[in-house]
């Protein structure tokens, strides 16, 4: 058996010699390391990026929803649904508000026609955001949406499943919590 050369052979932990491998091969494996934390750092901003958008989308709603106080409020009968709006008279509960004769209502989130609905109006507008655990889980429909998209990226992306599945059982708990609720 010919005498080998230092500089191609090494030592294992197991006591054997093993040839080195050559400096392009570890090279290759370097850059295929480089591209996988890349892929993994992508899939995270792509599922951090799809979070945020939820939660901004559902926040334009929600903060009326879920801080009332200070805000004009009152009952709404729900008289028309068209498209994706209802509308109905509202009558102030509070001291601060004035009648008005029609405010509308996203349809999703009224009930029946001629039922009574607690509502919130947004300032300066005669738009109205359903009160109560039923409006604020129907404003954070969105975010419900985004948690099950990024559980699709954490799983697929980034190989994360157990954090995968507790993201998109989050967003189906909440999306039948609001489905129930309304």
């Amino acid at each position: 058996m010919p005498k080998s050369s230092p500089s191609t052979k090494t030592r294992t932990r197991t006591g054997r010699t093993a040839k080195k491998r050559s400096r392009s091969r570890r090279l290759g494996e370097s850059a295929y390391g480089l591209l996988l934390v890349a892929r993994t750092g992508l899939m995270a901003a792509l599922a951090l990026l799809l979070l945020v958008a939820g939660v901004w989308t559902s926040w334009h709603t929600a903060q009326y929803a879920m801080f009332v106080k200070g805000r004009e409020r009152g009952t709404m009968t729900v008289a028309d649904c068209r498209d994706d709006r209802c509308s109905g008279p509202y009558l102030p509960s509070g001291g601060d508000g004035r009648r008005r004769a029609r405010v509308s209502l996203a349809a999703a989130a009224a009930p029946g026609e001629g039922e009574r609905v607690e509502v919130i109006l947004k300032p300066g507008t005669d738009r109205a955001v359903r009160t109560g655990p039923a409006g604020i889980l129907h404003a954070w429909v969105p975010f419900a949406g985004s948690l099950l998209l990024a559980a699709l990226v954490v799983a697929g992306g980034m190989k994360l499943r157990r954090t995968a599945w507790v993201m998109g059982a989050l967003g189906a708990v909440l999306l039948g919590a609001t489905f129930a609720a309304l």
